[in-house]
């Protein structure tokens, strides 16, 4: 009896490596991306408690000079965990002040970040869950962002769109309700933090809300859903940026090619760092200058070519236009004033 041989045509083994590669994470990874989430819950929490409760006292460093400092950078940050414990325990409503801003802000981060990795499942490109990291309880937002990290080539065209522009469209669309939340809610006062008058300057979907809604933003205490929507249009703006392997980067050269990505990059980075400048004469906020050096850093990693470069089409050149109408809206050209 002769014994068959059945052939595989080349794209279904491709179909098959394509596959394995798109595996759902082990247990172990599991463990460590829920151990980073449930660590950034805990220091946003605390980070909201820290900037609505009294000043806490605390000593100064014992040794002199820049290493006595960045030693005792650890104690100072495990004394104010102690001292806003205390403050919890002697006013139990600033916990709930505390929960409500963490749980709306890792919603609008979770949001965006599971744009990213279903879109990537979608396409079958292999990528980890997102990674939470936690921040000192003394940054405003208590975490420094999430990522996920791709560990396979892009197929398409249409892939490095989606997956790009998916993260920032459902960030922005988890937002919508808490921002129409915070704002519904604004009290009146005056915004002092740490002792210095600091105005979060409002977006421009704020503005439309308020308008819609008669919402008063003006001299209004930002209350934790604000805040917490604040904060998701600021990183969902800082995300579009059409730099490098930011969100923005991706979808700019997925629309109009390398070469432009690399001019288009640098016009951004620019006007950004001008901006910087401007901000911190006319409203005494260095912080722009960070987003220049992250900008900066963005433009030296190279944005890889995606293995197929086959038309968009009419429905995603739309979506485009959408995700540029989501970055006015949540853009600021300078978002805090110190006074």
């Amino acid at each position: 009896m002769s014994e068959s041989v059945q052939t595989v045509p080349p794209f279904a083994a491709r179909e098959v490596f394509v596959r394995s590669r798109s595996a759902g994470p082990t247990r172990q990874e599991v463990v460590r991306h829920t151990a980073l989430f449930l660590l950034t819950f805990i220091t946003t929490t605390l980070a909201r408690i820290f900037f609505t409760t009294p000043a806490i006292n605390l000593p100064e460093p014992t040794a002199s000079g820049v290493l006595g400092y960045i030693l005792f950078v650890p104690e100072y940050c495990w004394r104010v965990v102690v001292g806003l414990l205390w403050q919890v325990i002697a006013n139990p409503g600033l916990l709930k002040s505390g929960l409500t801003f963490s749980i709306a802000l890792l919603t609008i981060l979770t949001a965006h970040e599971m744009g990213h990795y279903l879109a990537c499942r979608y396409y079958r490109v292999r990528a980890t869950l997102p990674f939470f990291i936690p921040a000192p309880p003394l940054f405003l937002a208590g975490t420094f962002g999430a990522f996920i990290k791709m560990k396979s080539p892009i197929p398409s065209r249409r892939a490095l769109f989606d997956i790009g522009l998916a993260g920032p469209l459902a960030g922005f669309v988890a937002l919508l309700p808490i921002s129409l939340a915070g704002l519904l809610t604004l009290q009146p006062g005056q915004p002092l933090l740490g002792g210095e008058g600091i105005i979060f300057n409002d977006p421009l979907l704020f503005q439309l809300i308020a308008r819609l809604t008669g919402a008063h933003l003006e001299n209004a205490l930002p209350n934790s859903f604000y805040m917490a929507a604040w904060i998701g249009l600021l990183v969902t703006s800082l995300n579009l940026m059409p730099v490098g392997q930011l969100d923005g980067g991706h979808g700019t050269f997925a629309v109009f090619g390398q070469r432009a990505h690399k001019i288009i990059g640098r016009l951004a980075f620019v006007t950004v760092a001008v901006m910087s400048v401007l901000g911190f004469i006319w409203h005494g906020s260095p912080s722009g200058f960070l987003y220049t050096v992250l900008l900066a850093v963005m433009l030296k990693v190279r944005h890889p070519s995606p293995e197929k470069m086959e038309p968009l089409g009419r429905a995603r050149i739309m979506v485009a236009a959408i995700t540029l109408l989501v970055f006015a809206l949540s853009f600021v050209p300078f978002p805090i004033t110190i006074t």
